[in-house]
């Protein structure tokens, strides 16, 4: 005997509502209807002095009742914006065009009712619930049965992470993001907006535990130097992680990447040493190219001979003229190139 597959995840259903219009014009013809029948009853009740005509009344007021009850039944949808439609705990489907609409009065208007985080409600907000009601609703937020369907941004604190290395850096990040399926949305997550921030930033933690913050091997990204790739990284990891959510993953980039306080003086001494060292490579190699064209020059254009030892000393003046920090005085020798 093979037990059947429980469906752990909702899918959404469209369905259409009827025109909010419409209903109006019927929900207003019924009250106007129900209040003249009380009318007429109560003065042919007055004029015959009968009082069992006032039985009359009950009927006239259940229409009248009913005919309220219908009014509650209208919602309004602005563009990019649904509603699912819960009927006693149960997903009837999810309307999405805007418009003025009308659909069953006991769909719930209040999908669910979550209880906040501990810390959170202020203590005079719960000294002034007098009633369990009024602190049951102090304790727990209500999430509407209206989901916004609009792009949104999440910008992420500052979060001190370590990096592939090891070293403590800062970062932070944005994430675009919007919900494409209401079911997931509403019924497989509490709330699925605390749910895409709580996961955004335990997967920019993630995403950077795998990169290095600069400096990495031959051919290896870092997050620094490879901010596309890490940004493609995070998106992919963000995906994964709200596909149950029913959340579509617009765009994840980084918008704040630095040591930490602790070691920020450490790296930037570092990071200027790596930068005199490649200055003073490029100055060396283009006053080594400079000697040589120099020596070459002469060679070729027989200006004067010059041996081995007199090469080496005009090496070494001119490497002194083109290396040095400071401008170098010039020594005129009035003698002869061997004096």
């Amino acid at each position: 005997m093979s037990a059947n597959p429980v469906r752990s995840a909702s899918s959404e259903r469209q369905v259409g509502a009827v025109s909010g219009w419409f209903m109006l014009v019927v929900n207003l013809i019924l009250l106007l209807g129900a209040v003249a029948w009380i009318v007429l009853i109560v003065v042919r009740t007055i004029r015959a002095e009968d009082p069992t005509v006032l039985l009359r009344l009950i009927p006239a007021v259940l229409l009248g009742g009913a005919a309220i009850m219908l009014l509650c039944g209208h919602f309004t949808l602005q563009p990019n914006e649904a509603r699912v439609l819960i009927l006693f705990g149960a997903y009837k489907g999810t309307v999405r065009r805007s418009g003025f609409w009308w659909a069953n009065p006991l769909y719930a208007r209040v999908r669910a009712r979550i209880p906040l985080p501990p810390g959170s409600v202020p203590p005079e907000a719960l000294k002034a619930a007098q009633t369990s009601m009024a602190l049951r609703n102090a304790m727990h937020r209500s999430l509407s049965a209206k989901i916004s369907l609009r792009a949104r941004n999440f910008n992420s604190d500052r979060l001190k992470v370590n990096d592939k290395r090891g070293n403590p850096i800062e970062i932070a990040a944005v994430v675009v993001w919007r919900v494409e399926d209401t079911a997931k949305a509403a019924f497989d997550v509490d709330d699925y907006e605390n749910y895409v921030h709580i996961q955004s930033e335990s997967a920019i933690r993630h995403i950077a535990s795998l990169y290095a913050y600069d400096r990495g091997e031959e051919h290896e990204p870092t997050l620094r130097e490879s901010a596309d790739e890490v940004a493609g990284a995070l998106k992919r990891e963000l995906e994964v992680r709200l596909e149950k959510t029913g959340v579509i993953i617009e765009e994840a980039r980084l918008t704040h990447l630095a040591y930490a306080p602790e070691i920020a003086q450490a790296m930037l001494r570092r990071q200027q040493a790596e930068a005199v060292i490649a200055a003073r490579q490029k100055i060396v190699h283009g006053a080594v190219s400079m000697v040589e064209m120099a020596l070459r020059e002469l060679a070729e254009k027989a200006v004067v001979e010059l041996d081995n030892e007199r090469k080496a000393a005009m090496v070494s003046n001119l490497l002194v003229v083109l290396c040095g920090e400071t401008e170098v005085s010039p020594v005129i020798n009035t003698g002869t190139l061997y004096q």
